[in-house]
């Protein structure tokens, strides 16, 4: 499925090559010269399938008069391949769906650079608000984290530049940027203004972290997942193995802010706390119903685990938090989750960009579907024990929440 919009991803089918394949290739191949054969001569062909050929014809040379006149006559100089890009753009946009995208050539090269946990940057995890950006987690031995920044700072300027009103993607822009280069933020601190100036570095975004807390006598592991990209799954084992091997009697998966990500690696992490059954259902209208299975190998259940959600716990973070608490292997502390119902496929195009789009629903092992029907937003998951997030606060309370609810199950 980042958010940031939020996002469940399947991978594409495919195929081997082997005799029958070729036979089929060649086949059409024959089918393709016909077809445009008839295409031209249309006369020649029985009615019914006069009329399919002389539709389509007449659809492709109306797009192409349009684009002809656009091209030639259109006040300023416009090319094919934008006015295309903008078509598919309107005509995926048309449907109505917030979760289905036409990506460019160029937006897909920087949607799958997203992916990539290599960037050159401070090192700080965000949320727009109207004033600025929000700072929700701050990297170890980052440069954010050596210049002083701390979770619930505001961020209201990048340079000469303000951040009201701006768009994330836009304030991102400025303070990515060259690994050696320098920035300098405006930071609030409260009431208490500062600049700060960074030296950008390439970071390397922790997809999981872990680390032992001792709450009352006992200890607890929280690890943090905050995507599910490919590999994630490992990822946060190898982070639970460790706060478990350091001694933690109780756990908490921290999926705040989660906008979800690949499906798969959605069952990789609810595999790693639930030992066997189902973990999610899936249906489409192109694709026959599918249920994921736990895959074995899951911590012993007799760890108390608690999951720790948002508002922006989405898609594949919500599958996994709805699958441990209809199975009943975890409490859920936190607020309503998203409420994301689908999930989407992407599909390589040929000129570089690429088609992201809703191909079906997903249910928790219940049954339950957490959308609002189709592709419109859901209730999403309610907690069993609510807790709010203050991100102005220095305390993170809905985390101590999530402690004193682990440790309860301890006595």
């Amino acid at each position: 499925m980042g958010d940031g919009y939020p996002q469940v991803r399947m991978f594409g089918q495919s195929s081997r090559r082997n005799p029958r394949t070729w036979l089929l290739a060649g086949v059409a191949v024959v089918a393709l010269v016909i077809g445009l054969w008839f295409g031209g001569h249309p006369s020649w062909l029985p009615g019914p399938l006069q009329n399919v050929f002389v539709s389509q014809s007449s659809q492709e040379q109306l797009i192409n008069e349009v684009y002809g006149l656009l091209q030639r006559d259109y006040y300023r100089p416009v090319t094919k391949a934008d006015l295309l890009n903008k078509g598919l753009a309107g005509a995926v946009a048309s449907l109505g769906d917030p979760y289905s995208h036409y990506f460019d050539p160029a937006d897909y090269h920087a949607f799958e650079s997203e992916s990539n946990p290599h960037l050159s940057g401070v090192g700080i995890d965000v949320i727009t608000e109207p004033q600025g950006l929000r700072i929700v987690d701050v990297f170890p031995g980052s440069p954010a984290a050596r210049s002083g920044l701390n979770r619930g700072d505001l961020i209201t300027g990048v340079g000469a530049t303000s951040l009201a009103g701006r768009s994330a993607s836009f304030s991102a822009s400025l303070i990515k940027g060259r690994s050696g280069t320098r920035v300098t933020l405006t930071v609030k601190s409260g009431h208490h203004q500062r600049f700060v100036s960074l030296l950008r570095a390439d970071i390397t975004i922790p997809v999981a972290s872990g680390h032992v807390l001792t709450y009352k006598g006992h200890k607890l592991g929280v690890v943090q997942l905050t995507s599910f990209t490919a590999g994630s799954g490992s990822e946060l084992r190898a982070q639970v193995d460790k706060v478990l091997k350091a001694g933690a009697q109780g756990l908490i998966l921290d999926l705040r802010e989660n906008g979800g990500g690949l499906l798969e690696e959605g069952v990789n992490v609810a595999s790693i706390f639930i030992p066997d059954g189902t973990i999610v259902t899936t249906d489409g209208r192109s694709q026959p119903r599918q249920v994921y299975m736990a895959k074995g190998g899951a911590v012993p259940t007799k760890i108390p685990l608690v999951v720790l959600v948002d508002h922006g716990t989405a898609s594949a973070a919500e599958i996994v938090t709805g699958a441990l608490q209809d199975r009943g292997r975890a409490k859920v502390v936190g607020t309503h989750t998203y409420g994301k119902g689908v999930f989407q496929e992407i599909q390589p195009l040929p000129n570089g960009g690429a088609l992201d789009f809703t191909v079906g629903e997903y249910f928790t092992p219940s049954g339950r579907n957490l959308g609002g029907g189709g592709i419109r937003r859901g209730a999403g998951i309610s907690p069993n024990i609510y807790a709010s997030t203050n991100l102005h606060a220095k305390d993170d309370t809905a985390l101590r929440v999530a402690e004193r609810t682990v440790a309860a199950s301890l006595q």
